[in-house]
């Protein structure tokens, strides 16, 4: 019995000694195979992260630069096609004679004039002079505009002309004025194109315009809208705008 044990203790030694030898010598197979498979396994990860960047960066682009522009144009187009398209007026022989967001001027006296433009109208530089009111140029420019009232208006003087008439708003191009700024330009309107004085009174209400959901801002005048509707009633020659 002794002799089989000592003989099954050397045979279970001799066993473990190989196998410590194996591992010792795969250890090293190993920790090689590791580090010099780590930077390949970083390159992977690294290409990954562009490869998905470049497919979200495209995709968002479709989305949001192509795809929202027009699925909304379109949605508009559908539901408030006259907004979508500019909110543009049309004269009585169809033609296309201005938007009724952007203010414009009228070289005729005959027809409404309306406010002051830093701008001349211009729709793709819209803005201010920004001037103080002690301004010399501010003060001058409203000189002038109260000389140029005086030649035209002769009837109606300086102290009954409404302020929006010889300002300008800060963007230039309001298109409308106050129902009061209208209403002194009809005896220069009336002498102009032999409408009465009542009639432009009443088509200057029929064109005001409330104030926006009852509360906001004060009421208004259109004036492209205004003019639109005076040279239906016109007896002479429509000016040229």
């Amino acid at each position: 019995m002794s002799g089989f044990y000592r003989m099954s203790g050397r045979r279970f030694a001799a066993h473990e000694k190989a196998g410590s030898a194996g591992r010792d010598h795969s250890n090293p197979a190993e920790t090689r195979t590791g580090s010099e498979g780590q930077p390949e396994r970083q390159e992977m990860r690294g290409s990954t992260v562009i490869g998905v960047a470049l497919r979200t960066s495209v995709l968002m682009i479709l989305l949001c630069g192509l795809a929202y522009p027009l699925v909304s144009t379109g949605v508009a187009r559908v539901l408030f096609p006259q907004q979508a398209g500019g909110s543009m007026l049309q004269n009585a022989e169809g033609r296309v004679v201005g938007s009724e967001l952007i203010g414009q001027s009228f070289a005729n006296p005959a027809f409404f004039q309306g406010r002051v433009s830093s701008v001349d109208y211009n729709g793709a530089g819209s803005g201010s002079s920004n001037y103080a009111p002690s301004n010399p140029a501010l003060i001058q420019r409203v000189k002038d505009s109260i000389a140029a009232w005086q030649k035209q208006n002769p009837d109606v003087p300086v102290s009954e002309v409404p302020v929006d008439l010889i300002t300008n708003s800060g963007s230039g191009l309001d298109p409308h004025i106050s129902p009061q700024a209208a209403q002194v330009q009809i005896p220069r309107i009336s002498s102009l194109t032999g409408i009465a004085q009542d009639q432009l009174k009443a088509l200057v209400e029929a064109q005001t315009e409330g104030r926006s959901a009852g509360v906001f801002g004060e009421p208004r005048v259109n004036v492209l809208k205004l003019n639109l509707a005076l040279e239906a009633q016109m007896k002479i020659a429509p000016a040229k705008r």
